[in-house]
């Protein structure tokens, strides 16, 4: 009996000091994989995942890296077998409207046109906005990523509760708008769109719209600082052939709609900017 209860106790010594010395790379790949998966390529996820010195940043485990190290291995399924409700967590220390307004357009451009806001919370050092979609997969965070970097976005970390249930960390220190910059004397055509163009004006001092005979355009003209707070609103209820613009001084972006529908708007919009900041 004393040599079962003593065999007993090292036991549970030895699976606490195994507990003990997981290391924040090991909790990661744990959280990323179904316990099944993990427990059945213990001994491979060690081999792919050596140096373990190579999956950190900064002291900080380098989330992409290990997830892409993980599909790459085909460890990481994203699939489901049926369409199921996907819940999607962005976090950021950054500006919210800001914030919204990137996501909003990332998503869009990996193809998420039907998403519904779930919460959305602002804390004094975290604004944390969650959405919620019908999908066969879960986001892909690389494909995520690669769209975000085009905003000036890194995704430094990356968490999953569950296969449908994920969140992401997002640094957006040095984000941008992923739309045209205008610079003086440079004209430029905005093509036909389904929805209201963005341009980012904080280079210029005025700017001359033209639109053709074929356009039945009525100019809503929304003018936004570089955390995207509004400054102006241009509407005009009569049909326009030409606009002149004068920048505000601390405009980033403006947004170039019609008051009714951008059906109006058949044929491509001339822009002729003017002046530097």
């Amino acid at each position: 009996m004393v040599k079962l209860i003593a065999a007993l106790l090292l036991l549970a010594l030895s699976l606490f000091g195994e507990a003990s010395v997981e290391n924040p790379l090991q909790k990661k790949i744990k959280a990323l994989l179904d316990k099944g998966v993990y427990e059945q390529n213990r001994a491979y996820i060690k081999i792919i995942f050596s140096p373990e010195s190579n999956f950190y940043t900064k002291e900080r485990v380098d989330s992409l890296k290990v997830v892409k190290t993980l599909q790459d291995n085909g460890l990481l399924s994203l699939f489901f077998e049926k369409p199921r409700e996907v819940e999607l967590k962005f976090k950021t220390s950054g500006s919210p409207l800001f914030f919204v307004k990137i996501m909003g357009d990332t998503l869009r451009n990996i193809g998420y046109y039907k998403y519904v806001t779930k919460a959305s919370t602002l804390s004094s050092s975290e604004f944390t906005w969650v959405i919620t979609l019908t999908s066969e997969y879960a986001t892909d965070p690389m494909v995520l990523q690669k769209e975000l970097q085009k905003s000036g976005c890194e995704m430094i970390d990356i968490e999953r509760s569950s296969k449908t249930d994920w969140s992401y960390t997002i640094d957006m220190s040095s984000a941008r708008l992923n739309v045209e910059q205008l610079q003086s004397g440079e004209n430029i055509e905005l093509k036909k769109s389904l929805y209201d163009q963005w341009i980012d004006v904080s280079k210029i001092k005025s700017l001359t719209i033209k639109s053709s005979n074929r356009n039945t355009w009525y100019p809503h003209i929304v003018y936004y600082d570089k955390s995207m707070h509004l400054l102006k609103v241009i509407k005009e209820d009569v049909k326009s052939q030409q606009i002149e613009l004068a920048i505000p001084k601390y405009a980033e972006y403006i947004k170039i709609s019609d008051i009714y529908t951008v059906k109006n708007i058949r044929d491509p919009l001339k822009l002729y900017p003017g002046g530097t900041k």
